[in-house]
């Protein structure tokens, strides 16, 4: 068994902001929704979201023996979140400027398994950043690091949502569990909503990705489905930037989550004339990679 408070001095060393711990079980409630949301098509052309359901709500099934989940939380929220690009600049995801967090937060997680190792030299973990199906933002919302807002994204009272996530789902248990957050949440607020262009936020806290800007910037595209992008060629931060949360929250502290582009970087004009290599040489640490130089000049040149 390993103390909660080791949790907890270890994790913010590491640079993580946020940190909290649940039994690995089933989330039957989350699960009969995901279901709902899936037969409504609401999941267009990510497939992959109909693969290991099951294995999704109940992360132990995972890791064989598992008793635990660690999820841990850290803010990448820079000057380019706290409002969109105005009307002259691409517009991209504050989080697609940096340096990709899969590689930034799967490095953290692996470090911070070492050091519970040496509490725990029999611990056996697997670590997850949006590499394995996990409903990342349930267990994190059960063990405390805030609520499902309205755009269906984590939202904590003091970092807002403009948050990467990471998972270590362990077999040693625990001498304390938290437990949800209570007392806060959006309230009556519906700025996000108000704010999509696209109507892609649905009234039960989930995202219609036919429709949603960021999905359609970054994943396979819907055969003969033409969806406004508004500006945007690689994500979507209107609905986070437009919630009071973020508007409060402090700059990301961890220097990891520094941007290393910027959008002047990657303008019409700038795409009118470079080559795949030059993109490649620019963005080739950040997310931006995933979609490709064609599909985002793409989405640039569309003005």
């Amino acid at each position: 068994m390993i103390g909660r408070n080791v949790i907890t001095k270890v994790a913010s060393e590491l640079g993580f902001d946020l940190v909290g711990v649940v039994r690995a079980r089933a989330l039957v409630d989350e699960h009969k929704r995901f279901n709902e949301w899936l037969l409504e098509g609401n999941n267009s052309t990510l497939g992959y979201l109909e693969r290991n359901v099951e294995k999704r709500f109940d992360a132990s099934l995972l890791v064989e023996g598992s008793r635990s989940v660690i999820v841990c939380a850290v803010s990448y929220l820079s000057e380019y979140g706290k409002e969109v690009n105005n009307a002259s600049q691409t517009k991209i995801a504050s989080y697609a400027l940096n340096r990709d967090y899969h590689l930034s937060v799967r490095e953290m997680l692996e470090k911070l398994a070492q050091r519970l190792k040496e509490y725990y030299p029999e611990l056996r973990y697997r670590a997850f950043v949006d590499s394995a199906p996990l409903a990342e933002k349930s267990y994190a919302r059960l063990a405390g690091l805030g609520w499902i807002g309205r755009q269906s994204l984590l939202v904590n009272p003091t970092f807002g949502s403009m948050m990467h996530l990471g998972e270590l789902v362990v077999d040693v248990e625990f001498d304390e569990y938290d437990t949800p957050l209570e007392g806060v949440g959006c309230g009556s607020c519906r700025r996000c909503v108000e704010a999509c262009p696209n109507g892609a936020i649905l009234e039960n806290r989930t995202i219609d990705t036919r429709r949603c800007i960021s999905c359609r910037t970054i994943e396979r595209e819907e055969e003969g489905s033409e969806v406004p992008l508004h500006g945007w060629i690689f994500g979507c931060d209107i609905c986070q930037t437009v919630c009071p949360f973020n508007q409060h929250a402090p700059l990301h502290r961890n220097p990891q989550f520094d941007p290393c582009v910027t959008p002047d970087m990657l303008s019409a004009e700038r795409f009118a004339t470079m080559t795949e290599e030059e993109f490649n040489a620019l963005v080739g640490t950040t997310p931006m990679l995933r979609a490709g130089f064609e599909r985002i000049r793409k989405n640039a040149l569309k003005g």
